[in-house]
């Protein structure tokens, strides 16, 4: 089961890199523009492109924690900062899936979820 987990954790991370890639640095490709289903108006606009930015930063942060408490291993210091990230996870993309997209619940609240019921069995 923790290499379950711990596959995971690491499907999470790679998604928040992903993000993270697509927001600050490829916001004007076609790929961003439909993930993030952009308005028109929106998409050329240099301060919408600088706050995407900063929410890419956010999603860097999350993967670096999650990949940091996969390279730590199933230590009890790297469980409970793999349990940290994912909780953190789950919470924006509640939050997210509320306030902006209810897409975000299922795309990155369902595997979100998913590793942090394995890391709980996992326990």
């Amino acid at each position: 089961m923790e290499i379950i987990a711990a596959s995971l954790v690491g499907i999470v991370a790679i998604e928040h890199l992903f993000i993270m890639i697509l927001e600050m640095f490829f916001i004007r490709s076609k790929m961003a523009k439909r993930a993030f289903n952009l308005p028109e108006h929106l998409q050329g606009d240099p301060n919408v492109a600088t706050m995407f930015a900063n929410q890419g930063l956010y999603n860097g942060f999350l993967a670096a924690g999650l990949i940091w408490g996969l390279i730590l291993g199933s230590t009890s210091t790297g469980y409970m900062i793999q349990l940290f990230f994912v909780i953190c996870v789950v919470v924006a993309a509640l939050f997210g899936g509320f306030t902006s997209n209810k897409g975000i619940i299922v795309k990155q609240g369902i595997p979100a979820m998913l590793a942090l019921v394995a890391l709980i069995i996992v326990m």
